[in-house]
């Protein structure tokens, strides 16, 4: 009887040994042949590298290395991040840091591709999927949009001229209008990636997306934006600018405390009249203006692929107090990124088509597949036909106005300044001035928009003086290194 009950006993455990062994080599086949495969392509478990990022040369393609891995001294890691370029777009690349006793992306594109970067995309996903929930697999690489010499280039001119006016700091952002792709993000002072740990956190913020300011009158080609758009001026309508405004208790005045008589839309930009502002802005109407801040997205986070990116704030429009709507209209009381103005700068560069601002223009898998990132309008706040009529209004701004020093000889280029007070936090406003200048060209067809900004400068009072030679400087190289040819 037991031999009976032992025979039946190892016929079933052969046949169960035999029915796996089966299932293992044919119906799992495949299974393990992406494991096996897999891992050829990626190392073992415990070897994954970080993805890299690079940047390239715009005049020979050739590729320069931003963040890369090299052998790590500490017990802990096998590898540790490099920065081979140092200081170089350091606010857009961020830093690989710690989060509790994990290495993770912190900040800039380190943080905001931390899943790519660190090889969550792809193989991880793929380990967890089948069981494997702590392997990991190489991460992925990525181009960025940033063309090195521009941003070098950029870089040099800012710290030049935060140094001239003794400012705390200041920023600049150089974009192709046509595709929102970013050629150039400089944010002064700047931080070295591979000394973080020397740093205050106050000197990671990159100003440019992650800090908002009351732009002043580089928001009134805005405001014209609307108006224009709705028919309800052209360049050539004028009014009388007796020098001030009274809205209930207070009083609005010009920026010089002038008055200036009989004025057009166009001298209104020329010479930067805060009453003509005000005037387009009432001919356009409350709903009308609020609704075409919103089709320029302000108020709204520009989608950019960079972490920390905050919203810029025009609150205080739904309220529907008319002094909110009157100091809004040359560019007080609300606030805006640097990057949210440029990208509206753009809009008009670009026919009236707003486009995502990006970063990043492939990603490159570990196994060699890339993504191609494509240009992406997300929306078209004014016709084509208002865009070329403003164009020509800010075209005139540089060329007649108040910043001749950005002309560039044998181009059209077109801008605005703006001086305003520093917002505190609490509410009220600082003895401290932000100035900014920006501007795109040439207009016949944009291949640039540019935005200088300068917090806190000494000794100057209106960025027309201040901003107009960097400006000027950047807008000049920009156009020998596209090897542009001037207009006959």
């Amino acid at each position: 009887m037991r031999i009976n009950v032992l025979i039946v006993f190892f016929v079933c455990l052969f046949s169960f040994t035999a029915y796996k062994l089966f299932d293992l080599s044919v119906n799992q086949y495949s299974f393990f042949s992406e494991v096996a495969a897999n891992q050829k392509n990626y190392g073992t478990l415990d070897d994954a590298l970080r993805g890299e990022i690079f940047i390239k040369d715009g005049l020979n393609g050739q590729i320069t290395t931003l963040a890369t891995n090299k052998p790590s001294s500490a017990s802990f890691d096998l590898y540790s991040r490099f920065y081979p370029q140092g200081n170089l777009a350091s606010s857009v690349v961020g830093f690989l840091g710690f989060q509790d006793k994990n290495r993770i992306g912190q900040y800039g594109i380190e943080e905001y591709y931390e899943p790519w970067l660190s090889g969550q995309v792809g193989f991880k996903s793929f380990l967890n999927k089948v069981g494997f929930s702590n392997g990991s697999g190489h991460g992925s690489s990525l181009i960025l949009t940033i063309d090195k010499n521009i941003q070098f280039f950029a870089e040099a001119k800012l710290k030049e001229l935060v140094d001239k006016w003794g400012a705390s700091g200041g920023s600049v952002v150089i974009q192709d209008p046509k595709t929102g792709s970013i050629l150039a993000m400089a944010d002064y002072p700047y931080f070295n990636p591979n000394q973080y740990s020397k740093y205050s956190l106050g000197e990671f913020i990159n100003q440019n997306i992650q800090v908002s300011f009351e732009p002043g009158s580089s928001f009134k080609p805005i405001t014209m934006a609307a108006a224009l758009d709705t028919g309800l001026v052209k360049p050539e309508t004028s009014y009388f600018d007796s020098g001030e405004i009274k809205i209930g208790s207070s009083t609005i005045r010009n920026y010089d405390l002038k008055s200036y008589g009989w004025q057009t839309m166009t001298s209104v930009l020329e010479k930067s009249i805060n009453t003509g502002a005000v005037f387009a802005m009432r001919q356009t109407g409350h709903d009308k203006f609020l609704e075409y801040l919103e089709r320029f997205q302000f108020g709204k986070k520009t989608d950019i692929d960079l972490a920390g990116e905050i919203n810029g704030n025009i609150k205080n429009l739904y309220t529907g107090r008319e002094i909110n709507f009157v100091t809004a209209s040359f560019g007080q009381g609300i606030s805006v990124t640097p990057l949210q103005l440029v990208n509206a700068y753009s809009a008009i560069a670009n026919g009236g088509k707003l486009m995502r601002p990006y970063m990043v223009e492939k990603i490159i898998k570990a196994d060699g597949e890339s993504i191609v990132v494509k240009p992406e309008v997300i929306a078209e706040p004014i016709t084509p036909e208002t865009a070329k009529t403003l164009t020509s209004m800010l075209i005139s701004v540089i060329e007649n106005g108040l910043i001749k020093k950005a002309i560039v000889p044998g181009f059209h280029i077109a801008g605005k300044t703006g001086t305003a007070q520093e917002a505190k936090t609490e509410g009220g406003y600082s003895e401290f001035f932000i100035h900014n200048l920006v501007g795109f060209g040439p207009t016949e067809n944009p291949r640039f928009t540019i935005l200088v900004k300068l917090d806190r400068p000494k000794g100057v009072e209106t960025a027309a003086v201040s901003l107009a030679d960097t400006f000027g400087d950047i807008a000049r190289f920009l156009v020998n290194y596209y090897q542009i040819p001037p207009i006959e």
